[in-house]
């Protein structure tokens, strides 16, 4: 009879010394090593996890979907946590919940405005676009890069119903005002906690102000489960839309493998169906299936628990760019982290002055031709991209600043994966463009 146990010991443990032949530290060779501006950073453990979810078979959400969860809810202090397949996904869901007729008059209705910023990801952007609502574009503020709070208090309207904006790059945006603002107008916040996971505000994690909240687990990001993310809240009622827009629009709210959690599956009336229709059978809202698999939340809840860590390693790393790029300071604007914030960068962020003699391209072209990866701010001014030219919005005001971070604004990566070696090589291949100037 085959020992099971044994031989699921043996693969575990073939399993932790092939992690250590094939992803053993590798050698940083200057100009032939990439600088990369992010990576994933894992060890056995992420591995053994994913083996482990491998032989259980269960490959929708299962024991380590829960175990990822809860520690999400602890690590945030919130009480719902719900995966999903995508950063891109979670803001979706957040955005759809809101939609729902099961609100109200609260609801997000076509012709609605909603607040967000047009020098950040497409992701924040494209739900309320989906949904027919209007994006009312406001300025942001250089050197945080977070929205203009007295510009976004001037672009509220009758017609403003929500609040939809990034910590942009893992700088928190003035969390007090902006939610003072939303309670004083009766607005929804949803705060995309993407590039942030690990940041505080007065002492509190981001990601837990807002009705909603949204993770991201990209390889790019604090954590990574590949592909994947999470919506974060602490209404009961919302965690129960965004969990059926999630899973096809279903209006049961059992767990995988669970029955009649509500005890009423066959005795309740729904829409135009037969009394007593199975409720595991209801739909209630147009929705998707962008669940997580139980591989990849094995994996996030390995990396969970170097997730402060990983926060500790992006703020020296981001001190090590300053350090850096202080001695030029003539030429940039360096980064200023918002009042009251405690950032874990997503990346160090730079906009050239206006007399610089050098162009942005110039240099980013420079830095990537000694393979040294920069990236430019996302969409730059998402007004102006080609998908969202003839699409449905307005500037609040202006977009003085968002024109200039399209034009002159760069990042380099902060993620723990940086070396001493890295940081000494880059800060050579810097020194050696400027020494032209």
């Amino acid at each position: 009879m085959t020992d099971f146990k044994q031989l699921r010991k043996e693969i575990i443990e073939k399993t932790i010394q092939y992690h250590h032949a094939r992803f053993s530290e590798k050698e940083f060779i200057p100009g032939r090593t990439r600088v990369n501006y992010a990576g994933r950073v894992f060890n056995e453990k992420e591995l053994v996890n994913a083996v482990e979810a491998s032989l259980d078979f269960w490959l929708t959400e299962g024991r380590f979907s829960e175990e990822f969860a809860e520690k999400i809810a602890d690590f945030l202090e919130v009480e719902h946590v719900l995966l999903t397949n995508s950063g891109s996904s979670a803001n979706l869901l957040a955005f759809s919940a809101l939609t729902s007729d099961k609100l109200g008059d609260k609801r997000l209705k076509p012709g609605d405005e909603v607040i967000a910023v047009a020098a950040g990801f497409p992701a924040t952007v494209t739900p309320i676009i989906q949904y027919g609502l209007i994006p009312v574009f406001v300025d942001v503020d250089i050197p945080t890069y977070n929205i203009d709070i007295e510009m976004m208090r001037n672009a509220i309207t009758p017609k403003t119903r929500c609040i939809f904006i990034a910590h942009t790059l893992g700088n928190p945006f003035n969390i007090e005002a902006i939610m003072a603002l939303a309670e004083e107008h009766k607005l929804w916040v949803i705060e995309d906690n993407c590039d942030a996971f690990g940041s505080e505000y007065n002492g509190k994690k981001t990601g837990s102000f807002a009705h909603l909240s949204t993770i991201s687990f990209y390889p790019a990001h604090h954590i990574t489960t590949g592909e994947g993310g999470a919506i974060c809240t602490n209404d009961p009622i919302l965690a129960n839309l965004v969990r059926a827009f999630r899973d096809w629009g279903r209006d049961c709210y059992c767990a995988g493998g669970e029955n009649n959690t509500c005890g009423k599956r066959f005795s309740q009336q729904f829409g135009n169906l037969p009394f007593g229709f199975d409720h595991k059978y209801v739909y209630s809202e147009i929705g998707y299936n962008l669940k997580m698999t139980d591989i990849q939340a094995a994996i996030g809840a390995a990396q969970m628990d170097k997730l402060p860590h990983f926060c500790d390693r992006r703020k020296e790393n981001f001190n090590e760019w300053k350090r850096i790029f202080s001695k030029y300071n003539k030429y940039f604007v360096l980064p200023e982290a918002t009042k009251n914030a405690d950032p874990a960068w997503f990346a160090f962020i730079i906009t050239l002055k206006k007399e610089t003699p050098f162009t942005r391209d110039e240099l980013t072209g420079y830095l990537n031709s000694k393979l040294v990866e920069t990236r430019n701010l996302f969409a730059g001014n998402i007004t102006k991209q080609p998908g969202f030219i003839d699409k449905t919005w307005r500037i609040a005001d202006h977009l003085k600043n968002t024109d200039t971070i399209m034009n002159h604004t760069f990042f380099l990566g902060t993620y723990p994966g940086l070396t001493k070696e890295m940081f000494q090589y880059s800060e050579k291949v810097l020194g050696e463009f400027l020494s032209k100037y």
